[in-house]
Protein backbone atom coordinates (compact mmCIF):
# COMPACT_ATOMS: atom_id res chain seq x y z
CA UNK A 1 0.00 0.00 0.00
CA UNK A 2 1.53 3.29 -1.10
CA UNK A 3 -0.60 5.39 1.22
CA UNK A 4 -3.12 5.09 4.03
CA UNK A 5 -4.29 8.71 3.75
CA UNK A 6 -4.15 11.50 1.18
CA UNK A 7 -2.26 14.74 1.71
CA UNK A 8 -5.45 16.70 2.29
CA UNK A 9 -7.09 14.36 4.77
CA UNK A 10 -5.29 14.46 8.13
CA UNK A 11 -6.26 16.73 11.02
CA UNK A 12 -6.03 16.93 14.81
CA UNK A 13 -8.28 13.88 15.27
CA UNK A 14 -5.49 11.74 13.76
CA UNK A 15 -2.78 12.80 16.27
CA UNK A 16 -0.59 9.85 17.40
CA UNK A 17 -1.69 7.67 14.48
CA UNK A 18 0.88 5.93 12.30
CA UNK A 19 0.26 6.88 8.67
CA UNK A 20 1.68 6.40 5.18
CA UNK A 21 1.61 9.20 2.63
CA UNK A 22 2.79 9.54 -0.96
CA UNK A 23 3.04 12.51 -3.28
CA UNK A 24 5.22 15.21 -4.78
CA UNK A 25 7.65 17.47 -2.92
CA UNK A 26 6.23 20.98 -3.13
CA UNK A 27 9.17 22.55 -1.29
CA UNK A 28 11.69 21.88 1.47
CA UNK A 29 13.08 24.08 4.24
CA UNK A 30 16.40 22.92 5.71
CA UNK A 31 17.41 24.58 9.00
CA UNK A 32 20.42 22.29 9.49
CA UNK A 33 19.12 20.48 12.55
CA UNK A 34 15.54 20.24 11.26
CA UNK A 35 13.98 19.77 7.79
CA UNK A 36 10.41 20.52 6.78
CA UNK A 37 8.92 19.11 3.58
CA UNK A 38 5.58 20.12 2.05
CA UNK A 39 4.15 16.97 0.47
CA UNK A 40 1.47 17.52 -2.19
CA UNK A 41 -1.06 15.36 -4.00
CA UNK A 42 -4.38 16.11 -5.73
CA UNK A 43 -6.13 16.50 -2.39
CA UNK A 44 -3.88 18.98 -0.60
CA UNK A 45 -0.58 19.53 1.23
CA UNK A 46 0.71 17.95 4.42
CA UNK A 47 3.83 19.17 6.21
CA UNK A 48 6.48 16.60 7.07
CA UNK A 49 9.11 17.15 9.76
CA UNK A 50 12.49 15.43 10.16
CA UNK A 51 14.28 16.24 13.41
CA UNK A 52 17.99 15.53 13.88
CA UNK A 53 17.31 14.37 17.44
CA UNK A 54 14.30 12.15 16.64
CA UNK A 55 14.90 10.98 13.05
CA UNK A 56 17.23 8.20 11.94
CA UNK A 57 20.48 9.73 10.62
CA UNK A 58 20.32 7.95 7.24
CA UNK A 59 16.75 9.12 6.65
CA UNK A 60 17.70 12.65 7.73
CA UNK A 61 20.54 12.73 5.18
CA UNK A 62 18.29 11.32 2.46
CA UNK A 63 15.81 14.13 3.10
CA UNK A 64 18.55 16.66 2.38
CA UNK A 65 18.70 15.35 -1.21
CA UNK A 66 15.02 15.97 -1.94
CA UNK A 67 14.27 18.42 -4.72
CA UNK A 68 11.11 20.03 -6.08
CA UNK A 69 8.66 17.54 -7.63
CA UNK A 70 10.47 14.43 -6.33
CA UNK A 71 7.92 11.62 -5.85
CA UNK A 72 8.25 10.16 -2.36
CA UNK A 73 6.58 7.88 0.13
CA UNK A 74 6.82 8.48 3.87
CA UNK A 75 5.72 6.70 7.01
CA UNK A 76 5.46 8.44 10.33
CA UNK A 77 3.40 9.65 13.26
CA UNK A 78 0.85 12.45 13.18
CA UNK A 79 1.85 15.09 15.74
CA UNK A 80 0.50 18.49 16.68
CA UNK A 81 2.08 21.31 14.73
CA UNK A 82 3.67 24.04 16.82
CA UNK A 83 3.20 26.80 14.24
CA UNK A 84 -0.28 26.15 12.89
CA UNK A 85 -1.43 27.16 9.39
CA UNK A 86 -5.12 28.04 9.34
CA UNK A 87 -5.08 28.44 5.52
CA UNK A 88 -5.02 24.69 4.82
CA UNK A 89 -7.15 21.80 6.22
CA UNK A 90 -4.03 19.96 7.47
CA UNK A 91 -2.57 23.03 9.13
CA UNK A 92 -2.96 21.78 12.72
CA UNK A 93 -0.71 18.73 12.27
CA UNK A 94 2.52 17.50 10.73
CA UNK A 95 4.08 14.07 10.18
CA UNK A 96 7.18 13.09 12.16
CA UNK A 97 8.86 10.96 9.50
CA UNK A 98 10.22 7.52 10.44
CA UNK A 99 10.65 6.08 6.93
CA UNK A 100 11.37 7.82 3.60
CA UNK A 101 11.42 6.27 0.12
CA UNK A 102 12.25 8.20 -3.05
CA UNK A 103 9.94 6.68 -5.66
CA UNK A 104 11.23 8.92 -8.44
CA UNK A 105 13.42 11.96 -8.67
CA UNK A 106 12.69 14.95 -10.88
CA UNK A 107 14.48 17.49 -12.97
CA UNK A 108 13.93 21.08 -11.91
CA UNK A 109 10.60 22.05 -13.53
CA UNK A 110 10.71 24.78 -16.20
CA UNK A 111 8.31 26.88 -14.09
CA UNK A 112 7.21 26.91 -10.47
CA UNK A 113 4.34 24.59 -9.54
CA UNK A 114 2.52 27.31 -7.61
CA UNK A 115 -0.87 29.03 -7.88
CA UNK A 116 0.97 32.15 -9.06
CA UNK A 117 3.56 30.70 -11.39
CA UNK A 118 6.45 32.32 -13.22
CA UNK A 119 5.69 30.30 -16.37
CA UNK A 120 4.26 31.96 -19.48
CA UNK A 121 1.38 30.37 -21.38
CA UNK A 122 3.55 28.85 -24.13
CA UNK A 123 5.88 27.02 -21.72
CA UNK A 124 2.96 25.84 -19.60
CA UNK A 125 1.22 24.46 -22.71
CA UNK A 126 4.39 22.57 -23.65
CA UNK A 127 4.59 21.03 -20.17
CA UNK A 128 0.85 20.76 -19.62
CA UNK A 129 1.22 17.68 -17.42
CA UNK A 130 3.18 19.88 -14.97
CA UNK A 131 0.68 22.73 -15.30
CA UNK A 132 -2.11 20.33 -14.28
CA UNK A 133 -0.36 19.92 -10.89
CA UNK A 134 -1.08 23.59 -10.19
CA UNK A 135 -4.25 24.28 -8.21
CA UNK A 136 -5.90 26.64 -10.75
CA UNK A 137 -5.77 24.07 -13.56
CA UNK A 138 -6.38 21.05 -11.33
CA UNK A 139 -9.41 22.71 -9.73
CA UNK A 140 -10.79 23.71 -13.14
CA UNK A 141 -10.66 20.09 -14.29
CA UNK A 142 -12.30 18.91 -11.06
CA UNK A 143 -14.97 21.59 -11.52
CA UNK A 144 -15.60 20.35 -15.07
CA UNK A 145 -16.02 16.82 -13.70
CA UNK A 146 -18.58 18.06 -11.17
CA UNK A 147 -20.61 19.86 -13.84
CA UNK A 148 -20.47 16.84 -16.17
CA UNK A 149 -21.55 14.52 -13.37
CA UNK A 150 -24.54 16.75 -12.55
CA UNK A 151 -25.54 16.84 -16.23
CA UNK A 152 -25.49 13.05 -16.46
CA UNK A 153 -27.41 12.64 -13.20
CA UNK A 154 -30.09 15.15 -14.15
CA UNK A 155 -30.70 13.86 -17.67
CA UNK A 156 -30.66 10.22 -16.56
CA UNK A 157 -33.24 11.01 -13.87
CA UNK A 158 -35.37 12.69 -16.56
CA UNK A 159 -35.47 9.48 -18.60
CA UNK A 160 -32.74 10.30 -21.14
CA UNK A 161 -30.59 7.48 -22.50
CA UNK A 162 -26.91 8.10 -23.23
CA UNK A 163 -26.04 6.72 -26.69
CA UNK A 164 -22.69 7.00 -28.47
CA UNK A 165 -22.65 7.92 -32.17
CA UNK A 166 -19.83 7.38 -34.71
CA UNK A 167 -16.79 9.62 -35.13
CA UNK A 168 -15.97 8.43 -38.66
CA UNK A 169 -18.87 9.75 -40.72
CA UNK A 170 -19.81 11.24 -44.09
CA UNK A 171 -18.76 14.81 -44.92
CA UNK A 172 -21.79 17.13 -45.04
CA UNK A 173 -21.93 20.94 -45.29
CA UNK A 174 -22.60 22.37 -41.82
CA UNK A 175 -20.94 25.77 -42.02
CA UNK A 176 -17.33 25.12 -41.00
CA UNK A 177 -14.72 22.98 -42.74
CA UNK A 178 -14.63 19.31 -41.90
CA UNK A 179 -11.60 17.49 -40.56
CA UNK A 180 -11.24 14.60 -42.99
CA UNK A 181 -9.76 11.13 -42.48
CA UNK A 182 -8.57 9.06 -45.46
CA UNK A 183 -9.78 5.47 -45.69
CA UNK A 184 -7.07 2.90 -46.47
CA UNK A 185 -9.61 0.18 -47.24
CA UNK A 186 -11.68 2.41 -49.51
CA UNK A 187 -9.10 3.96 -51.80
CA UNK A 188 -9.65 7.62 -52.67
CA UNK A 189 -12.48 8.01 -50.16
CA UNK A 190 -12.59 9.94 -46.92
CA UNK A 191 -14.44 10.03 -43.65
CA UNK A 192 -15.18 13.30 -41.88
CA UNK A 193 -15.03 13.90 -38.14
CA UNK A 194 -18.45 15.13 -36.93
CA UNK A 195 -19.08 18.83 -36.42
CA UNK A 196 -22.05 17.57 -34.41
CA UNK A 197 -23.99 14.30 -34.16
CA UNK A 198 -26.96 16.11 -35.78
CA UNK A 199 -28.20 13.53 -38.27
CA UNK A 200 -27.48 10.59 -35.96
CA UNK A 201 -29.55 11.96 -33.12
CA UNK A 202 -32.42 12.51 -35.55
CA UNK A 203 -32.05 8.91 -36.71
CA UNK A 204 -32.17 7.80 -33.06
CA UNK A 205 -35.55 9.53 -32.80
CA UNK A 206 -36.69 7.68 -35.94
CA UNK A 207 -35.41 4.57 -34.17
CA UNK A 208 -37.73 5.24 -31.23
CA UNK A 209 -35.15 6.10 -28.53
CA UNK A 210 -37.41 9.02 -27.48
CA UNK A 211 -34.92 10.84 -25.20
CA UNK A 212 -31.24 10.80 -26.12
CA UNK A 213 -28.18 12.56 -24.77
CA UNK A 214 -24.45 12.26 -25.23
CA UNK A 215 -21.44 14.17 -23.93
CA UNK A 216 -19.53 14.09 -27.16
CA UNK A 217 -16.43 15.43 -28.91
CA UNK A 218 -17.09 17.51 -32.03
CA UNK A 219 -14.62 18.87 -34.58
CA UNK A 220 -14.50 22.00 -36.73
CA UNK A 221 -11.60 23.14 -38.88
CA UNK A 222 -11.95 26.89 -38.36
CA UNK A 223 -9.82 29.82 -37.29
CA UNK A 224 -9.32 29.80 -33.53
CA UNK A 225 -9.56 32.37 -30.74
CA UNK A 226 -9.33 32.26 -26.97
CA UNK A 227 -12.76 30.65 -26.53
CA UNK A 228 -12.56 28.17 -29.43
CA UNK A 229 -10.84 24.86 -29.95
CA UNK A 230 -10.73 22.65 -33.08
CA UNK A 231 -12.13 19.81 -30.95
CA UNK A 232 -14.77 20.71 -28.41
CA UNK A 233 -17.37 18.97 -26.27
CA UNK A 234 -21.14 19.19 -26.54
CA UNK A 235 -23.94 18.08 -24.28
CA UNK A 236 -26.02 16.80 -27.19
CA UNK A 237 -29.71 16.11 -26.61
CA UNK A 238 -32.78 15.14 -28.64
CA UNK A 239 -36.40 14.34 -27.77
CA UNK A 240 -39.34 12.89 -29.73
CA UNK A 241 -42.98 13.97 -29.67
CA UNK A 242 -42.15 17.47 -28.40
CA UNK A 243 -42.85 21.07 -29.30
CA UNK A 244 -40.65 24.08 -28.63
CA UNK A 245 -42.16 24.72 -25.20
CA UNK A 246 -41.28 21.18 -24.07
CA UNK A 247 -37.64 21.70 -25.07
CA UNK A 248 -37.37 25.09 -23.38
CA UNK A 249 -38.81 23.79 -20.11
CA UNK A 250 -36.65 20.65 -20.13
CA UNK A 251 -33.31 22.38 -20.64
CA UNK A 252 -34.11 25.44 -18.60
CA UNK A 253 -34.62 22.91 -15.84
CA UNK A 254 -31.17 21.43 -16.49
CA UNK A 255 -29.51 24.85 -16.36
CA UNK A 256 -31.32 25.85 -13.18
CA UNK A 257 -30.24 22.51 -11.65
CA UNK A 258 -26.59 23.22 -12.54
CA UNK A 259 -26.71 26.74 -11.11
CA UNK A 260 -28.22 25.43 -7.88
CA UNK A 261 -26.04 22.33 -7.41
CA UNK A 262 -22.74 23.75 -8.68
CA UNK A 263 -23.00 27.41 -7.67
CA UNK A 264 -25.67 27.38 -4.95
CA UNK A 265 -27.75 29.92 -6.87
CA UNK A 266 -31.53 29.83 -7.33
CA UNK A 267 -32.70 31.39 -10.62
CA UNK A 268 -36.29 32.23 -11.47
CA UNK A 269 -37.87 31.49 -14.86
CA UNK A 270 -35.61 32.61 -17.71
CA UNK A 271 -36.65 35.70 -19.68
CA UNK A 272 -37.50 35.14 -23.35
CA UNK A 273 -36.84 37.62 -26.14
CA UNK A 274 -37.02 37.40 -29.90
CA UNK A 275 -34.02 37.59 -32.22
CA UNK A 276 -35.44 40.83 -33.64
CA UNK A 277 -35.72 42.39 -30.17
CA UNK A 278 -32.19 41.27 -29.24
CA UNK A 279 -30.69 42.88 -32.34
CA UNK A 280 -32.71 46.07 -31.93
CA UNK A 281 -32.03 46.44 -28.19
CA UNK A 282 -28.52 45.02 -27.75
CA UNK A 283 -27.04 44.79 -31.25
CA UNK A 284 -26.37 41.04 -31.06
CA UNK A 285 -28.22 37.78 -30.60
CA UNK A 286 -26.48 36.77 -27.35
CA UNK A 287 -26.97 39.78 -25.09
CA UNK A 288 -25.49 40.16 -21.63
CA UNK A 289 -28.41 41.29 -19.46
CA UNK A 290 -26.50 41.59 -16.19
CA UNK A 291 -26.57 45.33 -16.90
CA UNK A 292 -28.68 47.82 -18.89
CA UNK A 293 -27.29 50.22 -21.50
CA UNK A 294 -30.04 49.28 -23.95
CA UNK A 295 -29.91 50.86 -27.39
CA UNK A 296 -31.88 54.00 -28.16
CA UNK A 297 -32.60 54.57 -31.86
CA UNK A 298 -32.15 58.28 -32.59
CA UNK A 299 -33.00 58.67 -36.29
CA UNK A 300 -36.17 60.66 -35.65
CA UNK A 301 -34.51 63.16 -33.32
CA UNK A 302 -31.16 63.63 -35.12
CA UNK A 303 -31.93 64.00 -38.81
CA UNK A 304 -33.79 67.35 -38.66
CA UNK A 305 -30.66 69.49 -38.14
CA UNK A 306 -27.77 70.55 -40.35
CA UNK A 307 -25.33 67.92 -39.13
CA UNK A 308 -24.29 66.15 -42.34
CA UNK A 309 -22.85 63.05 -40.64
CA UNK A 310 -26.22 62.07 -39.16
CA UNK A 311 -28.21 63.19 -42.20
CA UNK A 312 -26.15 60.95 -44.49
CA UNK A 313 -26.31 57.94 -42.18
CA UNK A 314 -28.82 55.10 -42.58
CA UNK A 315 -28.96 54.57 -38.82
CA UNK A 316 -28.21 56.64 -35.70
CA UNK A 317 -28.19 54.88 -32.32
CA UNK A 318 -26.90 55.56 -28.80
CA UNK A 319 -26.46 54.12 -25.32
CA UNK A 320 -26.32 55.76 -21.91
CA UNK A 321 -23.23 54.77 -19.90
CA UNK A 322 -24.06 55.08 -16.19
CA UNK A 323 -21.96 57.50 -14.14
CA UNK A 324 -19.66 58.42 -17.04
CA UNK A 325 -20.45 62.14 -17.27
CA UNK A 326 -17.33 62.67 -15.16
CA UNK A 327 -15.10 61.24 -17.92
CA UNK A 328 -12.26 63.54 -18.88
CA UNK A 329 -11.57 64.51 -22.48
CA UNK A 330 -8.61 62.13 -22.39
CA UNK A 331 -10.84 59.22 -21.34
CA UNK A 332 -13.41 60.10 -24.01
CA UNK A 333 -10.73 60.32 -26.72
CA UNK A 334 -9.42 56.92 -25.64
CA UNK A 335 -12.89 55.43 -26.16
CA UNK A 336 -13.19 57.10 -29.56
CA UNK A 337 -9.84 55.59 -30.54
CA UNK A 338 -11.12 52.23 -29.25
CA UNK A 339 -14.18 52.21 -31.54
CA UNK A 340 -12.04 53.36 -34.50
CA UNK A 341 -9.78 50.30 -34.24
CA UNK A 342 -10.00 48.00 -37.29
CA UNK A 343 -11.58 45.28 -35.13
CA UNK A 344 -14.57 47.60 -34.44
CA UNK A 345 -14.49 49.75 -37.57
CA UNK A 346 -16.34 52.93 -36.54
CA UNK A 347 -15.26 56.18 -38.21
CA UNK A 348 -15.89 58.23 -35.08
CA UNK A 349 -18.24 58.74 -32.14
CA UNK A 350 -20.45 61.52 -30.80
CA UNK A 351 -20.89 61.99 -27.07
CA UNK A 352 -23.21 63.91 -24.80
CA UNK A 353 -22.67 64.54 -21.08
CA UNK A 354 -25.75 64.63 -18.87
CA UNK A 355 -24.46 66.83 -16.04
CA UNK A 356 -25.68 66.41 -12.48
CA UNK A 357 -27.35 69.83 -12.66
CA UNK A 358 -29.56 68.55 -15.49
CA UNK A 359 -27.81 70.36 -18.34
CA UNK A 360 -26.50 68.50 -21.37
CA UNK A 361 -23.29 69.20 -23.25
CA UNK A 362 -22.37 67.37 -26.44
CA UNK A 363 -19.60 67.28 -29.02
CA UNK A 364 -22.15 68.57 -31.57
CA UNK A 365 -23.64 71.50 -29.62
CA UNK A 366 -23.27 73.60 -32.76
CA UNK A 367 -26.10 71.61 -34.36
CA UNK A 368 -28.28 70.45 -31.44
CA UNK A 369 -29.84 72.51 -28.65
CA UNK A 370 -30.85 71.45 -25.12
CA UNK A 371 -34.32 70.33 -26.22
CA UNK A 372 -32.76 68.06 -28.86
CA UNK A 373 -30.30 66.58 -26.39
CA UNK A 374 -33.04 65.96 -23.83
CA UNK A 375 -34.78 63.80 -26.43
CA UNK A 376 -31.54 61.84 -26.81
CA UNK A 377 -31.49 61.31 -23.04
CA UNK A 378 -35.14 60.27 -22.95
CA UNK A 379 -34.72 57.70 -25.74
CA UNK A 380 -31.51 56.18 -24.33
CA UNK A 381 -32.74 56.23 -20.73
CA UNK A 382 -29.91 58.50 -19.60
CA UNK A 383 -29.99 60.07 -16.14
CA UNK A 384 -28.00 62.95 -14.64
CA UNK A 385 -24.41 61.79 -14.26
CA UNK A 386 -24.54 59.56 -17.34
CA UNK A 387 -22.81 59.89 -20.71
CA UNK A 388 -24.55 59.20 -24.02
CA UNK A 389 -22.38 57.67 -26.76
CA UNK A 390 -23.75 57.78 -30.32
CA UNK A 391 -22.66 55.91 -33.47
CA UNK A 392 -24.10 56.06 -36.98
CA UNK A 393 -23.79 54.41 -40.39
CA UNK A 394 -25.04 51.20 -41.96
CA UNK A 395 -27.67 49.63 -39.67
CA UNK A 396 -26.13 46.18 -39.22
CA UNK A 397 -22.55 47.40 -38.90
CA UNK A 398 -23.48 50.20 -36.48
CA UNK A 399 -25.40 47.83 -34.23
CA UNK A 400 -22.40 45.49 -34.15
CA UNK A 401 -20.05 48.37 -33.31
CA UNK A 402 -22.26 49.74 -30.54
CA UNK A 403 -22.73 46.25 -29.12
CA UNK A 404 -18.94 45.90 -28.82
CA UNK A 405 -18.73 49.33 -27.16
CA UNK A 406 -21.52 48.36 -24.74
CA UNK A 407 -19.56 45.29 -23.62
CA UNK A 408 -16.31 47.24 -23.34
CA UNK A 409 -17.94 49.93 -21.20
CA UNK A 410 -19.54 47.28 -18.97
CA UNK A 411 -16.12 45.68 -18.46
CA UNK A 412 -14.50 49.01 -17.61
CA UNK A 413 -17.36 49.91 -15.25
CA UNK A 414 -17.24 46.55 -13.44
CA UNK A 415 -20.74 45.53 -14.51
CA UNK A 416 -19.82 42.01 -15.66
CA UNK A 417 -19.51 40.30 -12.30
CA UNK A 418 -18.61 36.64 -13.04
CA UNK A 419 -20.49 35.53 -9.90
CA UNK A 420 -23.76 36.99 -11.20
CA UNK A 421 -25.68 34.80 -13.66
CA UNK A 422 -28.30 36.16 -16.07
CA UNK A 423 -29.65 33.46 -18.41
CA UNK A 424 -32.26 34.03 -21.10
CA UNK A 425 -33.77 32.46 -24.21
CA UNK A 426 -33.53 34.05 -27.67
CA UNK A 427 -36.31 32.84 -29.98
CA UNK A 428 -37.67 33.29 -33.51
CA UNK A 429 -34.45 33.44 -35.48
CA UNK A 430 -34.65 33.89 -39.26
CA UNK A 431 -34.73 30.49 -40.93
CA UNK A 432 -32.57 31.62 -43.85
CA UNK A 433 -30.01 34.30 -44.59
CA UNK A 434 -29.12 35.58 -48.04
CA UNK A 435 -25.50 35.35 -49.16
CA UNK A 436 -24.64 38.09 -51.67
CA UNK A 437 -21.49 36.32 -52.82
CA UNK A 438 -23.12 33.00 -53.76
CA UNK A 439 -26.51 34.63 -54.47
CA UNK A 440 -28.44 32.01 -52.58
CA UNK A 441 -29.93 31.35 -49.18
CA UNK A 442 -28.02 29.62 -46.39
CA UNK A 443 -29.55 28.02 -43.31
CA UNK A 444 -28.97 30.28 -40.30
CA UNK A 445 -28.75 27.20 -38.06
CA UNK A 446 -28.69 24.03 -40.19
CA UNK A 447 -30.82 22.60 -43.03
CA UNK A 448 -32.86 20.36 -40.70
CA UNK A 449 -34.45 23.23 -38.74
CA UNK A 450 -38.23 23.42 -39.04
CA UNK A 451 -39.94 26.68 -40.05
CA UNK A 452 -42.47 28.22 -37.70
CA UNK A 453 -45.82 26.60 -38.62
CA UNK A 454 -47.46 30.02 -38.96
CA UNK A 455 -44.80 31.10 -41.50
CA UNK A 456 -45.10 28.07 -43.80
CA UNK A 457 -47.16 30.05 -46.34
CA UNK A 458 -44.12 32.26 -47.04
CA UNK A 459 -41.96 29.43 -48.46
CA UNK A 460 -43.01 30.01 -52.07
CA UNK A 461 -43.16 33.82 -52.00
CA UNK A 462 -40.95 35.36 -49.27
CA UNK A 463 -38.61 32.70 -47.85
CA UNK A 464 -36.32 35.37 -46.34
CA UNK A 465 -39.12 36.33 -43.92
CA UNK A 466 -39.65 32.81 -42.53
CA UNK A 467 -38.84 32.42 -38.85
CA UNK A 468 -37.14 29.28 -37.60
CA UNK A 469 -38.58 27.06 -34.91
CA UNK A 470 -35.20 27.57 -33.21
CA UNK A 471 -33.92 28.83 -29.88
CA UNK A 472 -30.64 29.75 -28.20
CA UNK A 473 -29.87 29.79 -24.50
CA UNK A 474 -27.65 32.72 -23.55
CA UNK A 475 -25.75 33.14 -20.28
CA UNK A 476 -23.81 36.30 -19.43
CA UNK A 477 -23.37 37.33 -23.05
CA UNK A 478 -22.42 33.87 -24.33
CA UNK A 479 -24.47 31.43 -26.34
CA UNK A 480 -24.19 28.28 -24.23
CA UNK A 481 -26.75 26.20 -26.08
CA UNK A 482 -28.88 26.16 -29.17
CA UNK A 483 -31.30 23.94 -30.98
CA UNK A 484 -34.52 23.67 -32.92
CA UNK A 485 -37.58 21.64 -33.69
CA UNK A 486 -36.51 19.50 -36.66
CA UNK A 487 -38.16 18.84 -39.96
CA UNK A 488 -39.63 15.34 -39.84
CA UNK A 489 -41.49 15.41 -43.13
CA UNK A 490 -39.63 14.17 -46.23
CA UNK A 491 -41.39 16.58 -48.63
CA UNK A 492 -40.71 19.62 -46.44
CA UNK A 493 -37.06 18.57 -46.02
CA UNK A 494 -36.74 18.25 -49.81
CA UNK A 495 -38.24 21.74 -50.21
CA UNK A 496 -35.73 23.10 -47.70
CA UNK A 497 -32.80 21.58 -49.62
CA UNK A 498 -34.20 23.19 -52.76
CA UNK A 499 -34.35 26.61 -51.08
CA UNK A 500 -30.73 26.19 -50.02
CA UNK A 501 -29.64 25.58 -53.60
CA UNK A 502 -29.14 21.81 -53.47
CA UNK A 503 -30.06 19.91 -56.60
CA UNK A 504 -32.04 16.69 -56.08
CA UNK A 505 -28.89 14.73 -56.86
CA UNK A 506 -26.77 16.70 -54.35
CA UNK A 507 -29.41 16.35 -51.65
CA UNK A 508 -29.71 12.62 -52.31
CA UNK A 509 -25.94 12.14 -52.34
CA UNK A 510 -25.34 13.97 -49.05
CA UNK A 511 -28.53 13.34 -47.09
CA UNK A 512 -30.24 10.43 -48.80
CA UNK A 513 -29.87 8.23 -45.72
CA UNK A 514 -31.88 10.74 -43.66
CA UNK A 515 -34.52 11.26 -46.35
CA UNK A 516 -34.93 7.50 -46.64
CA UNK A 517 -35.39 7.20 -42.87
CA UNK A 518 -38.18 9.78 -42.99
CA UNK A 519 -40.17 7.35 -45.17
CA UNK A 520 -40.52 4.95 -42.25
CA UNK A 521 -42.49 6.94 -39.73
CA UNK A 522 -40.34 9.78 -38.38
CA UNK A 523 -41.87 11.30 -35.21
CA UNK A 524 -41.98 15.03 -34.50
CA UNK A 525 -38.72 15.75 -32.71
CA UNK A 526 -36.36 18.47 -31.57
CA UNK A 527 -33.36 19.05 -29.41
CA UNK A 528 -30.60 21.24 -28.14
CA UNK A 529 -26.83 21.08 -27.73
CA UNK A 530 -24.88 22.87 -25.01
CA UNK A 531 -21.25 23.82 -25.46
CA UNK A 532 -19.84 22.07 -22.38
CA UNK A 533 -16.44 23.80 -22.48
CA UNK A 534 -17.96 27.27 -22.48
CA UNK A 535 -20.71 26.42 -20.00
CA UNK A 536 -18.14 25.12 -17.52
CA UNK A 537 -15.90 28.18 -18.01
CA UNK A 538 -18.79 30.60 -17.36
CA UNK A 539 -19.95 28.68 -14.29
CA UNK A 540 -16.31 28.71 -13.16
CA UNK A 541 -16.16 32.51 -13.53
CA UNK A 542 -13.70 32.56 -16.44
CA UNK A 543 -13.81 34.18 -19.88
CA UNK A 544 -11.83 31.51 -21.74
CA UNK A 545 -12.28 27.76 -21.98
CA UNK A 546 -8.64 26.64 -22.19
CA UNK A 547 -7.99 25.95 -18.50
CA UNK A 548 -11.09 23.75 -18.33
CA UNK A 549 -9.69 21.41 -21.01
CA UNK A 550 -7.01 18.96 -19.94
CA UNK A 551 -4.91 19.14 -23.11
CA UNK A 552 -5.97 22.14 -25.22
CA UNK A 553 -4.59 23.31 -28.56
CA UNK A 554 -3.03 26.75 -29.02
CA UNK A 555 -4.43 29.46 -31.30
CA UNK A 556 -2.75 27.83 -34.29
CA UNK A 557 -4.52 24.55 -33.62
CA UNK A 558 -1.29 22.90 -32.44
CA UNK A 559 -0.68 20.68 -29.46
CA UNK A 560 2.80 21.89 -28.57
CA UNK A 561 3.16 19.22 -25.88
CA UNK A 562 3.04 16.27 -28.30
CA UNK A 563 3.96 18.36 -31.38
CA UNK A 564 0.78 17.68 -33.34
CA UNK A 565 -0.17 17.92 -36.14
CA UNK A 566 2.95 16.39 -37.64
CA UNK A 567 4.14 14.79 -40.84
CA UNK A 568 3.63 11.08 -41.50
CA UNK A 569 6.07 8.88 -43.32
CA UNK A 570 5.93 8.07 -47.04
CA UNK A 571 4.82 4.49 -46.41
CA UNK A 572 1.67 5.63 -44.63
CA UNK A 573 0.91 8.08 -47.44
CA UNK A 574 1.41 5.33 -50.00
CA UNK A 575 -0.96 3.00 -48.13
CA UNK A 576 -3.56 5.77 -48.22
CA UNK A 577 -2.97 6.51 -51.93
CA UNK A 578 -2.17 10.11 -51.04
CA UNK A 579 0.43 12.26 -52.76
CA UNK A 580 1.36 15.61 -51.21
CA UNK A 581 1.48 18.75 -53.33
CA UNK A 582 2.62 21.48 -50.93
CA UNK A 583 3.60 24.89 -52.30
CA UNK A 584 5.26 27.36 -49.97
Amino acid sequence: MFRSFTCGELNATHINQEVTLAGWVQKTRDKGFMIWVDLRDRYGITQLILDETRTDKAIFEKAKSLGREFVIQVKGTVIERESKNKNIPTGDIEILVSELSILNDSQTPPFTIEDETDGGEDIRMKYRYLDIRRNPVKNSLLFRHKVTQEVRNYLSNQGFCEVETPYLIKSTPEGARDFVVPSRMNEGQFYALPQSPQTFKQLLMVGGMDKYFQIVKCFRDEDLRADRQPEFTQIDCEMAFVEQEDILNQFEGLTRHLLKEVKGIEVEKFPRITYEYAMKTYGNDKPDIRFGMEFGELNEVTKHKDFPVFNAAEFVVGIAAPGCASYTRKEIDALIDWVKRPQIGATGMIYCKYELDGSLKSSVDKFFDQDDLKKWAEITGAKPGDMIFVLCGNTDKTRTQLSALRMELATRLGLRNPEVFAPLWVLDFPLLEWDEETERYHAMHHPFTSPKPEDMHLIATEPGKIRANAYDMVLNGNEIGGGSIRIHDRDLQARMFELLGFSKEEAENQFGFLMNAFQYGAPPHGGLAFGLDRLVAILGGQETIRDFIAFPKNNSGRDVMIDAPSQIDDKQLEELSIKLNITK
